[in-house]
């Protein structure tokens, strides 16, 4: 790790902003933050990270730059125009701690090697409140030399590090991850809106299938801390995001030539949600309008 002096970080979101923190308390380098806007780079200037004024200013001053933005698109406006591609030099390390396509992220890797620089992907798993405790879970696709080289670095924001193989591989994981998710969620939706229908406490159901083989995650975070008290914040995983992510995970079938039916029945769901006005709250929220379709 001694060759990556300075780190950069463009993307200070929900989850950038404590995850870049995390990394200027412990990582004991320098750190360069970006974002467009202002108040997460004030609030880290004083806790010690330095301010850069643009894309291109983070790109030159880093020797390893890790991404936190909410999609391949957002990836794509940094790395092209004035930006990753047009100032990236040969020994630098971008990794890319979103969930993003995996046809987009191998694509850049091979344009960074071209240049003699390296791209992983490391999308980040778990919530919010886990990337302030620095506990999230980060799946990696790198070759095992540039892993061993960026697996310290990311334990500074994560317990659990998995490299899933070559780039491509995180994103691959991650992807299939929050597929499983989204599916998990929205059958938890459905028992709930079934129990509350037939006189059963929706709490009680939910208490009662955790100490049972319905348990999961899912049940119980989503499930007991959104589904059942309909908490369905915004600026936390949106629905539209879920979408997002879904899309890629569709995306991944069809190149493979496999139909995913539940997965395409959650992206529908999604989808009339979004319709619905609910496209910025937090996704669990479509228990809300699965129980409203009740009746």
């Amino acid at each position: 790790m001694s060759g990556h002096k300075m780190i950069g970080f463009i993307g200070l979101g929900v989850m950038g902003e404590p995850i870049c923190r995390n990394l200027v308390k412990k990582s004991g380098r320098r750190v360069v933050a970006f974002d467009l806007s202002p108040e997460p780079l004030a609030r880290l200037r004083t806790e010690g990270a330095e301010v850069a004024g643009s894309v291109a200013d983070v790109v030159r001053q880093s020797d390893l730059l890790f991404l936190c933005l909410p999609s391949a698109r957002h990836v794509g406006a940094v790395f092209e125009g004035d930006g990753i591609r047009d100032h990236i030099r040969s020994g630098q390390v971008v990794v890319d701690l979103g969930t993003s396509s995996v046809g987009q992220t191998r694509d850049f890797a091979r344009q960074m090697q071209a240049k003699g620089a390296a791209w992983a992907d490391a999308p980040i798993a778990r919530t919010r409140q886990a990337a302030l405790d620095g506990t999230l879970s980060v799946m990696v696709g790198a070759t095992p030399r540039l892993y061993a080289d960026i697996e310290p670095l990311i334990r500074c924001f994560a317990t659990d590090v998995t490299r899933c193989g070559e780039v491509g591989a995180g994103q691959v994981t991650k992807i299939l991850n929050n597929m499983v998710l989204f599916e998990t969620v929205n059958a938890l939706a459905e028992a709930v809106a079934v129990a509350r229908r037939n006189g059963v406490d929706p709490k009680l159901l939910l208490d009662t299938l955790s100490k049972g083989s319905a348990d999961s995650f899912a049940l119980r975070n989503h499930g007991m801390k959104a589904i059942v008290p309909g908490n369905f914040p915004e600026r936390a995983f949106s629905t539209e995001y879920a979408l997002k992510d879904l899309s890629y995970a569709l995306e991944l079938a069809a190149d493979a030539g496999i139909k995913i039916r539940g997965a395409e029945l959650i992206g529908t769901v999604l989808q009339e949600a979004i319709d619905a006005g609910s496209g910025d709250a937090y996704f669990p929220v479509i228990a809300r309008h699965i129980d409203r379709a009740q009746g």
